[in-house]
């Protein structure tokens, strides 16, 4: 006698797509958090520099940038200066660390770094005018933008 065994089938059941949007408005949500929109339309064009003792900046929101390089689609043997999204003389730098300052809070102004990002062709003497118009204006924390130099071995 055998006995014959009946397999029940069984159905997967269906994935619950209820909570699928919540965890996508999630992390949309997250990225729009973190992400930081560049606010500044660059008006000129620059290669950044290599060094050798490059560190990033920790304080982000207490940083001015300043742009030296060569104006875009123009020759390269020109030199221009960028303060914010307007293009700039070197006496205009006082005035701008002066108005970018007041925006920003107390803590903020003691950690106030400007950041110079300069063509690596950009003239040393460019670099020293802005350098004595920044400590006119009392900002004495300055870096430079540059990339990391490959290591050789």
């Amino acid at each position: 006698m055998k006995r014959r065994i009946r397999r029940h089938r069984h159905d997967m059941p269906e994935l619950n797509m209820a909570s699928l949007p919540d965890l996508i408005f999630t992390v949309l949500f997250f990225f729009m958090i973190v992400t930081h929109m560049r606010d500044i339309d660059l008006k000129v064009s620059y290669q950044v520099p290599a060094g050798t003792e490059v560190e990033r900046l920790t304080h982000k929101r207490a940083v001015i940038p300043i742009y030296v390089g060569h104006p875009i689609n123009s020759p390269a043997d020109s030199v221009q200066i960028q303060l914010g999204n307007q293009v700039a003389t070197i006496a205009d730098v006082i005035a701008y660390i002066g108005e970018q300052r007041s925006q920003l809070s107390a803590d903020d102004q003691e950690q106030l770094t400007v950041s110079i990002h300069a063509d690596r062709n950009t003239p040393m003497g460019v670099i020293d005018d802005i350098k004595q118009k920044l400590r006119q204006a009392y900002a004495l924390n300055v870096s430079f933008s540059a990339t990391e130099q490959a290591k050789e071995q």
